[in-house]
């Protein structure tokens, strides 16, 4: 895993400097060597428009080499163009944990004297008609240097080479380097989320950078209160401020029960407990007293879900669904029946999505849906209900003509006259799954081509057709 990181470290590297020379890497590579003096040095892109008009390199000039001014530059964290030695137009940056290397920078001065020697910058003189001689000015020192040797840089490639060193503005030494926020920043967006948790224990320093909220939108943490049972209050207090700081708005409960919904209630931090937004309970023991706790505990709570959750029965639903929820979803609790699905009909007045897998759901509990759900219910997955029929679609079609997904999976009862009741009333339908439906033929599927005009998908699997 950490080779891993290294990898991206490199290309991360490679992506801003474009050429980090091989000891850099080898230094990323060890994730926080320190080195002695390195430097990270770019060749611009779009610096010569060919390779034809670029200048030749001469064993006087190897590559690499620069002017004394330009180092200065690059002590001072600025970008430099060298535009006068005969090498392409590079941005030095050196990082020097002990003394810089002396023979090098009298090298660079002593290129500096050879490339100003007899040096002379000619422009076109557009009014006379005649070349005219400039003189190298400091206050214009960028825009002779551009023009030198007929080197072509872009303005604006000037400044993005800027906006790419400010990412390190303040390192000097590798070690600060990999202590520097803005450039943890940049480095943290190419690691997965499961690298990041792991990286965020390095230190200090780079969880305070992984912690912000930027690098967890849009996962759901999952608590698995059994391997938490025998933790203590303080660790999971940490974990509740942890999750708190990276301001998560959804949260997944695994194996909990009332005990662990308590505690989660009492202990986490009031600005987490408004935030969550979608909760999942899975595998868990709690009972009607615990869901009731939860919801309660949990004002903003807008999707609900509940899987294998046994305990939870007809009563706890009646007590604890709040007209909040959008999204609710009920699979593998043994006491969900026709009950359950009253509830949600007169409770939840605004949902909008609904995905029930439940083995003793039968055609009366269809009868539950009324016109207030015809404008708000717009997905409706039934899945393994075994127990419905043909009859209870034609009060399917009835109560809700608006539907834009319907899944049908694993309803083994259904068939082709099912369908073509849902083909001539559902004109809306989007997305339509018949999964597992082993009575529905070619027939039903005629009737699909022929009336759902509007489909997008349509999910065949295990049926006789």
């Amino acid at each position: 895993m950490f080779m891993d990181l290294a990898r991206k470290i490199e290309y991360f590297l490679l992506k801003t400097f474009a050429k980090p020379i091989p000891h850099f890497v080898a230094k990323c590579r060890s994730l926080g060597a320190e080195s002695q003096f390195f430097a990270i040095s770019k060749q611009t892109h779009g610096g010569f428009p060919s390779a034809q008009t670029a200048p030749s390199r001469t064993e006087a000039n190897p590559p690499g080499a620069t002017c004394a001014r330009l180092l200065r530059r690059c002590e001072m964290g600025e970008p430099s163009w060298c535009g006068l030695c005969r090498c392409p137009p590079t941005v030095l940056w050196a990082m020097s944990g002990g003394a810089a290397d002396v023979s090098f920078t009298k090298r660079a001065a002593q290129e500096l004297s050879r490339c100003f020697n007899g040096l002379n910058v000619r422009t076109a003189a557009k009014s006379q008609g005649t070349a005219a001689a400039a003189s190298f000015y400091p206050g214009n020192e960028t825009q002779h240097l551009l023009q030198c040797r007929g080197a072509r840089v872009r303005i604006a490639c000037h400044n993005k080479f800027k906006e790419r060193l400010d990412i390190v503005p303040h390192a000097r030494t590798l070690t600060e380097l990999w202590l520097e926020p803005a450039f943890l920043t940049k480095l943290f967006k190419y690691v997965n989320p499961k690298e990041r948790s792991v990286l965020a224990q390095v230190c200090t320093a780079w969880r305070e950078v992984l912690y912000q909220p930027k690098f967890w939108r849009g996962l759901q943490p999952v608590l698995n209160f059994r391997d938490l049972k025998t933790s203590s209050p303080s660790l999971r207090l940490g974990i509740y401020k942890s999750l708190d700081r990276r301001a998560f708005d959804s949260l997944c409960l695994f194996g909990a029960s009332d005990e662990d919904i308590y505690d989660l209630i009492t202990q986490c931090p009031q600005s987490m407990a408004n935030r969550i937004r979608q909760i999942g309970l899975r595998c868990s023991g709690i009972t009607d007293k615990g869901l009731e706790v939860l919801l309660g505990g949990l004002p903003s709570i807008v999707q609900l879900e509940l899987s294998g959750c046994n305990e939870v029965t007809d009563a706890g639903l009646w007590a604890s669904l709040n007209p909040r929820i959008v999204s609710l979803t009920l699979a593998d609790c043994i006491n969900v029946a026709d009950e359950t699905v009253a509830a949600i009909t007169q409770l939840l007045p605004s949902l909008y999505e609904l995905n029930l897998q439940a083995y003793h759901v039968t055609d009366s509990a269809l009868c539950f849906f009324s016109p207030r759900q015809t404008t708000s219910l717009c997905i409706l997955r039934l899945r393994s209900c075994w127990e419905l029929t043909n009859h209870g679609l034609l009060n399917l079609v009835h109560s809700l003509p608006n539907l834009v997904q319907l899944s049908l999976s694993g309803c083994s009862k259904i068939s082709d006259d099912g369908v073509e009741l849902l083909a001539e009333n559902l004109r809306q339908l989007r997305h339509l799954d018949l999964s597992w439906c082993p009575r529905v033929s070619d027939t039903a599927l005629e009737s699909i081509a022929s009336e759902l005009s509007q489909l997008e998908e349509l999910t065949l699997d295990r049926i006789e057709g």
